[in-house]
């Protein structure tokens, strides 16, 4: 989703003052653990205690406001940068820092069912999908012909 700096600003003082945000979800780098249209509560977090695997909204530096899973922090020009990457994507997001960091998964609803991002499925696919990135690949092999896509897959 694109966002403006003013959107930003906006969602980042909604979280500050009510410490949590709702949120419909776009696209499916995330599949299955969040679909298209699922309703995401996301909650003040901070940066420095991100854990692998922990799903994180922020966004990057075109403005496009993304929630992927956190995967690792690195020293880059004396600045602590934040690598993420969505489920299905094969490449990681652009490093981003700690001011680009909004808040961190803990609910999703779907059709009317919430499910808090710490139940057991949930931490079973984390392991999974941190541990063996090849299911990246069939995610989205998986993804192509559900939608009827002639899609080309390179590696």
């Amino acid at each position: 989703m694109q966002v403006n700096s003013s959107e930003i600003a906006l969602l980042s003082n909604l979280l500050r003052k009510y410490g949590t945000i709702d949120l419909p979800s776009k696209g499916m780098s995330m599949y299955p653990i969040i679909k298209e249209d699922d309703i995401c509560s996301f909650s003040v977090c901070n940066p420095s205690l991100l854990k692998k695997g922990d799903i994180v909204l922020f966004f990057l530096s075109n403005g496009q406001l993304v929630a992927h899973r956190f995967f690792k922090s690195a020293l880059m020009n004396n600045e602590q940068h934040f690598i993420f990457k969505g489920d299905t994507n094969l490449a990681f997001d652009e490093p981003v820092k700690a001011d680009q960091i909004l808040g961190k998964l803990t609910n999703i609803n779907r059709k009317n069912k919430s499910k808090k991002i710490s139940c057991l499925i949930n931490t079973f696919w984390t392991q999974m999908i941190i541990t063996t990135p090849s299911i990246s690949y069939l995610l989205q092999v998986y993804l192509s012909r559900k939608q009827g896509n002639k899609v080309q897959i390179r590696i």
